[in-house]
């Protein structure tokens, strides 16, 4: 289908160690930029010793948006290789944060790209990654008389009910997954007197 997408379950680690280097690498599921900053910056606080702080995120579905951060190391070594593990697994809407401590002898650019790539692999081995419904949300009003017949359409459609106020007018805050979008809308339509809100 073309309304799924992959992403993590929860928070995940992996490291790798190359000659006295250790990369630590953190993953998070994220869903806009403002969290991304928030978790980058308390892992800057958490890990204040690291050399380095690096990381890249994916975020979005058919529009995708990606960003990666070298955070000094050779520019394309550190960022770059971290987005390529995300994308190679086709995951979107989650950041990988990965942390330098330099043990005291260089790696040149591809020893770095090396580490930050493995240290990568080995966050993503240990995360659950989950397939995700793309999902569109609407409101509807109508008069209670009705609810029998939109109680069907919830009921047929796998429709997620979010809110719901049954008085003389009724209204219900609904979600479903976008491939059934406008079939679920064509169908509450039909039903007089209702009144349907796209969000």
């Amino acid at each position: 289908m073309d309304d799924t997408y992959k992403t993590i379950q929860s928070e995940a680690q992996g490291l790798y160690k190359e000659k006295g280097s250790r990369f630590l690498a953190f993953a998070f599921p994220v869903s806009d930029e403002r969290q991304i900053k928030d978790l980058v910056n308390k892992l800057r606080k958490k890990y204040h010793d690291a050399r380095h702080v690096c990381y890249s995120f994916r975020i979005g579905f058919k529009d995708i948006y990606s960003r990666v951060n070298d955070d000094g190391e050779p520019s394309g070594t550190a960022g770059k290789p971290i987005l390529g593990q995300i994308s190679g697994n086709e995951l979107t809407n989650i950041l990988i944060v990965v942390l330098r401590y330099f043990g005291g002898v260089l790696l040149g650019t591809s020893g770095l790209t090396n580490a930050y790539r493995s240290a990568t692999i080995d966050c993503i081995n240990h995360s659950q990654i989950i397939e995700e419904t793309i999902d569109k949300s609407f409101e509807i009003f109508f008069k209670f008389e009705q609810l029998n017949p939109v109680m069907r359409i919830v009921k047929d459609e796998s429709v997620e009910i979010i809110h719901q106020n049954f008085e003389m007018n009724c209204t219900m805050s609904l979600r479903v997954r976008q491939s059934c979008y406008q079939r679920v809308k064509d169908r509450m339509l039909k039903i007089e007197q209702l009144t349907f809100y796209e969000q």
